[in-house]
C-alpha cells in the first residue's frame, strides 16, 4: 500500500514528511502559503515566510506533472493571500450597501485570482528544471530554486500592474527589519522590493539544498550540514534583521506631522465635519507665532470643498459658512503667517452644473488662505474609489466601499512640486506608495514625499503592513516619507527607511521636527525595474545552465 507521505531529504532532516496523496498536499500547500504570510505585519515573523516557501519547494520536488504543481502553487497563493489580505474584509463594515459578512467571501475571491501568480511562478520553474527528469535530486533542486526565484520576481512585478495591479505585501517585504532597522532590505537600492522577493526565495531554499548534497555521504559533517545551514541562515539573518539604524540625517524643513484620529464612521457624515476640522486645527497651531513650517494633514480628514465653481447648495452642505473662501482663510490662520498646509481633499469634475465625476486630491494652502497648487491620486482603488463595470454591477447590487454615488477619476501620475523654501514635495496618496518604481517623477527628483492616507477602513492588520511598504519605497528611492493617517500609524521614516518618530494607532496626535535629509539617487531611483528583471533573467540562466549541466552528467 503507497504511503501517504513522502519524507524529503530537507524534511528528513527537519524531522518532518511532505504527503503524496492529492487532497493533503492540497492543504499543505495552503498551510505553506498562510505560513509564509506570517512574515507580514503584524506578526513579522520572518522565520515562517522561510519555511513556507522552502515546504512549497518540497511539494513541488514530489510533484510529476505540470497540473499538479500549478495547482500546489495556486493552493499556496490562496493560503498565502486569503490571510495577508484579510483586512479586506474590514472595509465592509463601514457601508451599509453590502452585507459585512461579504468581506471575507470578498476576500477568498481576490485570492483565488492573485494565487494565479505564484501558480504560474512555479509551474514555469517546474518546466525549466523538470525535477522529475533531470538526474538526482540535487541537480532537480538546484535547478528548480533558481528558476522559481526568477519567475516569482517577475509574476510579482505582474502582479503590480495586470489588470491595473495589486501590489500590496511583495513577498520580500518579510525581510524588512523592525522600525529601527531595514533588515535585509538594504538590498532595494540595488536590486528593488521584487528582486528582495527573489532573494527570500533563494534564502528559503538554502537548507534544502544544503540537505540534498550531504545526502548519501557519510561523516558527521555531511549529515549535520541541513543543520549547520538552517543555523548559519537563521543566525545571519538574525544579525541583519537587528542591525543598528545609522544616525539620522536633518534637513531644513520643519514640519508638524497631524494624526486626529477621525474614526471611519465620522469621517464621512457631515454632522461631524466641523468637529473634525476642530481636532485638526488644535493639533496643528504654531508653537510660536513666526514659525516657519509644512503642516501635514491626512487624506480625508478634511470635509470642505476648497475649490470655487461648484454649485452653491454643496458648499452650504459641506464648507464652513458656505464659502469656499471663507474656508480656505481659516485654515491659513490655523498654520500662521509663515506656514504652508498639504491636507486631503475632494474635488470635483464638473458638466456644467451638475458634478460628473471626483477627484482625490492633496491641495497646498499658504499662509494667507491661497491655494498654491494641487495633486490628484493617480493610481486608484477598484471597488474603493471607483466601481469597475457600473453598468453591470450596480442593478445586481454591488457598490463602492467608500461612501458617495460619483467615481473618482485619476490624475496624471508622479509629479514634483516644488515649494521654494519648504522644498520639493512628491506626493502618493494613500495605496499609490505600494507600486514599486512608480512613485516618483524620474525627470524631476523630489527632497521628500508626502504620503497622506485613510487607514481606518483597513482593521488592525492593513496599517503596519501599509507602513512597511512605504518605508520599502523610502529605501528604494532614496528619499524620506512622511505619512499623515487618519487613524495611525502616521509616521516620518528617513531615507533609509528607518522610522525616526510615529504616533500610534488610534491615539490623536502631531510630531515635529526637521524632514530627514534626502541621499544621492539610488541605482534603483536611476532604473526602476529593470533591476529586478535583470536579475530574474541572471537567476534562470542559472537555473537553465544547473538543468542542462545535470542532463549532460546524467
Amino acid at each position: 500500500m503507497q504511503s501517504d507521505r513522502y519524507a524529503s531529504p530537507l524534511s528528513q532532516a527537519l524531522g518532518l514528511a511532505v504527503p503524496s496523496r492529492p487532497a493533503l498536499r492540497a492543504l499543505a500547500a495552503i498551510a505553506a502559503g498562510a505560513l509564509a504570510a506570517c512574515g507580514f505585519q503584524p506578526f513579522a515573523l520572518w522565520p515562517l515566510t522561510l519555511i513556507g516557501v522552502a515546504w512549497l519547494l518540497e511539494l513541488a520536488m514530489r510533484s510529476r506533472t505540470g497540473r499538479q504543481v500549478f495547482a500546489l502553487g495556486w493552493c499556496f497563493g490562496l493560503g498565502h493571500f486569503t490571510l495577508g489580505d484579510n483586512w479586506i474584509a474590514t472595509a465592509f463594515t463601514y457601508q451599509a450597501q453590502m452585507p459585512a459578512w461579504l468581506g471575507m467571501i470578498a476576500v477568498v475571491l481576490l485570492s483565488l485570482y492573485l494565487a494565479l501568480f505564484p501558480a504560474f511562478a512555479l509551474l514555469a520553474a517546474w518546466l525549466v528544471a523538470r525535477p522529475d527528469r533531470n538526474t538526482g535530486s540535487l541537480r532537480g533542486y538546484a535547478g528548480l530554486l533558481p528558476a522559481f526565484a526568477a519567475a516569482w520576481i517577475v509574476t510579482e512585478w505582474m502582479r503590480g500592474w495586470v489588470f491595473t495591479g495589486f501590489a500590496w505585501n511583495p513577498i520580500g517585504v518579510a525581510l524588512l527589519g523592525g522600525f529601527e532597522s531595514r533588515g535585509l532590505a538594504l538590498l532595494t537600492p540595488w536590486i528593488g522590493t521584487y528582486g528582495l522577493s527573489g532573494v527570500l526565495v533563494c534564502l528559503s531554499g538554502l537548507p534544502g539544498l544544503a540537505a540534498r548534497m550531504a545526502q548519501g555521504r557519510g561523516g558527521m559533517v555531511a549529515r549535520a550540514l541541513p543543520a549547520i545551514a538552517i543555523a548559519l541562515l537563521a543566525g545571519g539573518l538574525a544579525l541583519v534583521m537587528h542591525a543598528p539604524a545609522p544616525p539620522v540625517r536633518e534637513g531644513a524643513v520643519r514640519y508638524t506631522l497631524v494624526q486626529p484620529d477621525i474614526r471611519q464612521e465620522f469621517i464621512d457624515d457631515p454632522r461631524y465635519f466641523e468637529g473634525n476640522f476642530q481636532r485638526l486645527a488644535g493639533l496643528s497651531l504654531p508653537r510660536s507665532p513666526g514659525d516657519r513650517r509644512l503642516v501635514l494633514w491626512p487624506e480625508s480628514g478634511l470635509g470642505d470643498f476648497l475649490r470655487d465653481g461648484y454649485p452653491s447648495y454643496l458648499y452650504r452642505i459641506y464648507t464652513y459658512a458656505g464659502d469656499p473662501e471663507v474656508a480656505r482663510r481659516r485654515l491659513g490662520r490655523v498654520v500662521g503667517p509663515y506656514g504652508l498646509l498639504l491636507t486631503g481633499a475632494v474635488d470635483l469634475v464638473m458638466e456644467g452644473d451638475k458634478e460628473a465625476a471626483a477627484r482625490n486630491s492633496v491641495t497646498a494652502i499658504d499662509g494667507g488662505g491661497a491655494i498654491l497648487a494641487g495633486y490628484s491620486k493617480a493610481h486608484l482603488v477598484p471597488y474603493g474609489e471607483y466601481l469597475p463595470l457600473r453598468w453591470l454591477l450596480e442593478p445586481l447590487g454591488a457598490s463602492r466601499l467608500v461612501a458617495g454615488a460619483l467615481d473618482f477619476l485619476p490624475g496624471p501620475g508622479p509629479r514634483t512640486i516644488d515649494f521654494g523654501a519648504y522644498g520639493k514635495a512628491g506626493v502618493q496618496i494613500c495605496y499609490e506608495i505600494v507600486f514599486s518604481g512608480e512613485v516618483v517623477d524620474p525627470a524631476n527628483r523630489p527632497d521628500y514625499i508626502f504620503n497622506p492616507s485613510n487607514d481606518g477602513w483597513f482593521g488592525a492588520w492593513g496599517p503596519p503592513q501599509h507602513l512597511a511598504q512605504a518605508r520599502l519605497r523610502a529605501i528604494e528611492e532614496g528619499l524620506p516619507v512622511l505619512r499623515s493617517t487618519t487613524t495611525g500609524i502616521s509616521a516620518v521614516i528617513d531615507a533609509d527607511g528607518i522610522v525616526r518618530a510615529f504616533v500610534p494607532r488610534h491615539q490623536p496626535g502631531r510630531l515635529d521636527g526637521l524632514i530627514p535629509q534626502a541621499h544621492e539617487p539610488t541605482v534603483f531611483a536611476r532604473l526602476g525595474n529593470v533591476l529586478p528583471l535583470a536579475l530574474a533573467a541572471l537567476l534562470m540562466a542559472v537555473a537553465v545552465c544547473v538543468v542542462a549541466l545535470g542532463r549532460r552528467r546524467g
